[in-house]
């Protein structure tokens, strides 16, 4: 998987899914967004959002980055929803161009599996097929 294009998460994007969405205004100083806005109760509603909403790149890639912090969570609570993983695999592979940089991220592709997120093995298996 090589990096032809590089995106990013713009305070414009984050502003928009933060109305959008109606997450929580950040602080000042907070840093991170995609995982200070984080919540596992709703991921299947964060998925089915980026199903749905006319978006552009930039709030696409905000908000998979915010699904797969979520997805992250809900897998270290033990709390996946059925089918959901399928959903997001599927959104990752058809927006590859878009979503590379975060599938690269999450797969921690030169570490021990026991030293990595809890989505980890989840995103290799798109990083393997």
């Amino acid at each position: 998987m090589s990096d032809n294009k590089e995106f990013f998460i713009t305070r414009q994007a984050i502003e928009s899914l933060t109305h959008k969405l109606s997450l929580p205004e950040l602080g000042k100083y907070s840093q991170d967004w995609e995982y200070e806005s984080a919540d596992s109760s709703r991921v299947n509603e964060f998925v089915s959002f980026y199903e749905s909403a006319e978006l552009n790149p930039s709030e696409k890639f905000a908000l998979m980055s915010l699904i797969i912090s979520s997805f992250d969570d809900a897998v270290t609570e033990g709390k996946i929803e059925d089918g959901i993983w399928g959903k997001i695999k599927g959104h990752l592979i058809s927006d590859i161009d878009l979503n590379r940089k975060t599938i690269l991220y999450w797969s921690l592709v030169d570490e021990e599996i026991n030293n990595c997120f809890s989505c980890t093995p989840f995103m290799r298996e798109i990083i393997l097929d």
